[in-house]
């Protein structure tokens, strides 16, 4: 079994709204691919995928480059029997003029460590400065929202090491949303009490505003008012890389999704399977596609490896069923809300508080869970109740 993938190192990617603003440190929480290989008998190949031929079961990937240009390894190809395409997703920008150019998208390690540094630069600009440091978000999902309000924790603890500031108020956050409230794929009742509690941090919410373009200065609404920003991140909508659409004819949607059977094959090719975001799996009785979530993506993983015996047997394998176990936003240090069991029961339980934080936080142990192991987990949540004692609770450089 072959692992490929661009990067050297894994960072589960509903944390790197923490990595952007400083409360994680990356380099102690990333995985290296080579370790896990060794340590679980798989072989770990680096490169991005390029393209596909079906024909002779080979996928092409790019050359690596270095910083400046230079060739460090050349194009490659790699044979397989079964290919498992789980390439993740990207911003969608919607073609928004001037997103491109201006906003910051968070979609990788690299582009939340480059808007840290925005952040930190920016404050410094601004310490001397009576006017308060402005930061305006598209998209009022998950990473909005959560964005949202560990900005106000990096702003007092900024403020605890040091950064001053002439105004008492030394940021203003303003979230947008095109749609009629934030959080639009979560129940109504959580999206209110996330609202709520946006509010009382600070952040300005503005539902039911659609931008049309950002500028140097800030985003223009479609009513042609400008939102005055010095830092915009750009986090409203997905869609699959556009790889997906030079893979030797295989069917995608209009977000560059892979078109998937139930049982996770591609369309158009039995051996080759695709899962997570970059995935367009119908739901029973033709109620849309899988929703791009992590615990979608984490059940069709465990419903491939389940299975693949069968598939390398040449069985037929079971459809794969989505199952809503809940979901939860964290709002920083301050507040965590959500519901649990989902479409499991007539309703759902709504959650808050530090009982909604521990089950946030738990979720993340599973993941380390499915990496390491149990012993090893252990030893990692260890280490991070030290980390706090012993290293600053930002990261400042």
């Amino acid at each position: 079994m072959t692992l490929v993938d661009r990067n050297q190192t894994h960072l589960w990617k509903p944390l790197l709204h923490e990595v952007a603003t400083g409360s994680l440190d990356a380099g102690i929480d990333e995985v290296s691919y080579r370790a896990q290989a060794t340590q679980n008998h798989f072989r770990f190949r680096i490169g991005s995928l390029q393209g596909l031929d079906r024909e002779k079961r080979q996928i092409r990937l790019a050359p690596i480059l270095d910083e400046e240009g230079n060739e460090i390894m050349p194009q490659r190809s790699l044979d397989y029997d079964l290919l498992v395409l789980s390439i993740g997703s990207v911003t969608n920008d919607f073609g928004t003029p001037g997103a491109a150019e201006h906003c910051v998208f968070l979609d990788s390690r690299a582009q939340a460590e480059h808007f840290r540094q925005q952040l930190l630069r920016a404050y410094l600009r601004t310490s001397a400065n009576p006017k308060p440091l402005k930061i305006a978000i598209v998209g009022a999902g998950a990473t909005g929202v959560e964005l949202s309000a560990e900005l106000f924790n990096t702003a007092r603890e900024l403020t605890s090491y040091g950064f001053e500031k002439a105004d008492s108020q030394p940021l203003e956050v303003s979230l947008v949303e095109a749609g009629p409230r934030i959080l639009p794929a979560l129940p109504e009742r959580i999206s209110g009490a996330a609202h709520r509690e946006l509010e009382k941090l600070g952040v300005s919410v503005r539902a039911a505003t659609r931008i049309q373009e950002a500028t140097a200065e800030g985003l223009v609404t479609a009513e042609g008012e400008l939102i005055e920003a010095e830092l915009m991140v750009w986090a409203a909508g997905i869609k699959a890389p556009a790889v997906t659409r030079d893979l030797d004819g295989l069917e995608v949607n209009g977000r560059n999704q892979l078109v998937v059977t139930p049982d996770l094959k591609t369309s158009l090719d039995p051996r080759i399977f695709a899962l997570g975001d970059c995935a367009a799996c119908p739901l029973p009785d033709g109620r849309g596609t899988v929703p791009p979530r992590a615990q979608s993506a984490h059940q069709m993983a465990s419903h491939l490896y389940r299975n693949i015996r069968k598939m390398l047997d040449g069985e037929a394998i079971p459809a794969y069923e989505y199952r809503d176990h809940g979901s939860l936003v964290s709002l920083s240090r301050f507040s965590t809300v959500g519901s649990l069991m989902g479409n499991l029961t007539r309703g759902s339980m709504m959650i808050e508080g530090r009982l909604a934080r521990l089950v946030y936080i738990s979720l993340y142990r599973m993941h380390q869970m499915a990496l390491y192991g149990v012993t090893k987990t252990l030893l990692v949540t260890l280490v991070d109740r030290l980390n706090r004692v012993i290293r600053p609770r930002l990261k400042l450089h």
